[in-house]
């Protein structure tokens, strides 16, 4: 049986968005998938520090024997097993912000503890598309922990914005990602979670100036080798927007900065759950996560605040302990030296 079907729109496909055109497909999806695969062995050999490769079509649906959601290759994927295979690079972690969960990737390495795969998507227990991504998916085997669906549940009422972004980042995705501790850092770059999505495609309010903070703090890992790779979007306006905005972190440009609301602003009561089920569910494999636990509710200002004051505390309880046995010393009479 041909795993093809013939469409309305007269092409052949897998599903009614995934559509072959024999003319133009195969060799497009060679160009996406080979482009992410020259990049990434680029960056991993010090060839270039980082990079944005700008393909289609997509590629984190794709899985092993099956294209779907507009993928054909898996190129992300491809790439982290070819770093593996011939570069012998020990630790990669997958970052996949698409609005969509990308389940070829999940399927890909759900039992690779020398992959941790994170994705960011719209859930909603299930019932958005692909329907796969749940924070109890934690992986099998020696991959147990190292794959971590932060799954967004409750719908658009309201949205998710920048405000539960960065909640999810301080809280999961860079605690997690600093304990793995990786050697290179590639993104599956969607931007169909930005702002001018309708609801059947996404629906959230995330600004693509956000996203270029969040690739400017996946930065800070693997000494900067990171590389994004583009994923989902289908509004023009919002994949311009984005992806300038992350080449501009990726080349070290000033970034527009978040508006004091945004800052101040605590995630939904939606995300917070959303968030405090991923964390439920990786306490056991990772020590950060109890930490990042009691700060989910908290606007971006209140968490920086209360690490300040943390820090602020240890100093101070460190210098007490300095001065203590500073002053012990003090007391304490010096042995005096036998005669020779």
């Amino acid at each position: 049986m041909s795993m093809f079907v013939r469409l309305p729109c007269g092409g052949i496909g897998v599903d009614s968005d995934t559509v072959w055109n024999e003319v133009h497909s195969s060799s497009a999806a060679r160009l996406a998938a080979g482009s992410v695969i020259e990049l990434v062995f680029k960056v991993a050999s010090g060839e270039l520090k980082n990079g944005f490769a700008v393909v289609r079509p997509p590629g984190h649906h794709a899985e092993e024997n099956t294209p779907m959601g507009f993928c054909y290759f898996n190129s992300v994927a491809i790439a982290a097993k070819l770093l593996q295979q011939r570069l012998n690079v020990s630790k990669i972690l997958i970052v996949d912000w698409d609005v969509h969960h990308g389940n070829g990737t999940q399927q890909a390495f759900y039992d690779d503890p020398s992959v941790l795969y994170i994705s960011l998507h719209r859930y909603d227990d299930g019932n958005f598309f692909p329907g796969s991504g749940a924070p109890e998916e934690v992986g099998s085997g020696a991959g147990v922990g190292f794959n971590v669906n932060v799954a967004f549940t409750g719908g658009l009422e309201p949205p998710m914005g920048d405000a539960e972004y960065l909640t999810a980042f301080r809280t999961v995705v860079m605690p997690i990602a600093g304990e793995f501790a990786p050697d290179l850092v590639l993104v599956s770059a969607g931007f169909d979670a930005v702002e001018g999505h309708p609801p059947p495609l996404g629906g959230y309010t995330l600004s693509s100036r956000c996203l270029g903070h969040l690739t400017q703090q996946l930065m800070g890992l693997a000494g900067g080798r990171v590389v994004l790779a583009l994923e989902g979007g289908h509004d023009l306006r919002a994949i311009c927007d984005a992806s300038e905005a992350c080449v501009s972190a990726l080349l070290g440009i000033e970034l527009e900065p978040f508006p004091a609301g945004i800052l101040k602003q605590r995630p939904n009561e939606n995300a917070v759950r959303s968030i405090e089920k991923v964390l439920e569910s990786h306490s056991q494999y990772w020590r950060c996560v109890q930490r990042s636990a009691s700060g989910v509710g908290l606007s971006l200002l209140e968490a920086q605040r209360g690490d300040s004051e943390e820090n602020e505390t240890v100093t101070a309880m460190a210098s007490l302990s300095v001065a203590a046995m500073e002053k012990r010393a003090e007391d304490e009479p010096m042995e005096e030296e036998p005669p020779m």
